[in-house]
C-alpha cells in the first residue's frame, strides 16, 4: 500500500488539466465535467440522507473546494441541506414520532461533526 498522498487530475475549461490532492474521504469524481472551471472543482464525501417516514429532511456530506473564490469554502466542512418536508401533524403521537426522528438525526449530525473534527485535527486526510 502506497504512503504517497492520493492525487486526482481533472480537466478544466480555464486551466487545462489540474492535479490536486484527493482526501481519503472523497468519493471520487465520476460526475466531473470537462467544461468545469477550476474554481468549481470540489471534493465530496459520502452523502447521508436523513429522512422521516421515507421523506428527506436533511442531507449532509463532507465537502471541500480547494480553488474556491471564497476562502471559507477552501477548507473542509460539512455541507448540510434542509429538505422540503412540510406536513400538518394532527395528533400528539405523530409529533412525538417526528421529534424522535429529529433526535436520532441530531445524533447522526454529531457523529459527522466528530468525523470532521478528527479530519481537521489531522487524524484523517
Amino acid at each position: 500500500m502506497s504512503t504517497e498522498p492520493r492525487t486526482v487530475t481533472l480537466p478544466t475549461l480555464d486551466h487545462g488539466d489540474v492535479t490536486m490532492p484527493e482526501p481519503s474521504w472523497c468519493r471520487g469524481h465520476d460526475d466531473h465535467r470537462p467544461d468545469t472551471y477550476r474554481v468549481d472543482l470540489d471534493h465530496k464525501g459520502v452523502e447521508h440522507t436523513l429522512s422521516h417516514l421515507g421523506e428527506p429532511l436533511l442531507r449532509a456530506f463532507l465537502g471541500q473546494a480547494p480553488f474556491a473564490s471564497r476562502p471559507e469554502h477552501r477548507t473542509i466542512g460539512l455541507y448540510v441541506e434542509q429538505g422540503s418536508y412540510a406536513r400538518t401533524l394532527n395528533d400528539a403521537a405523530s409529533l412525538y414520532d417526528l421529534a424522535a426522528t429529529f433526535e436520532a438525526h441530531a445524533d447522526r449530525l454529531r457523529e459527522l461533526a466528530d468525523q470532521l473534527a478528527t479530519i481537521l485535527d489531522g487524524g484523517g486526510q
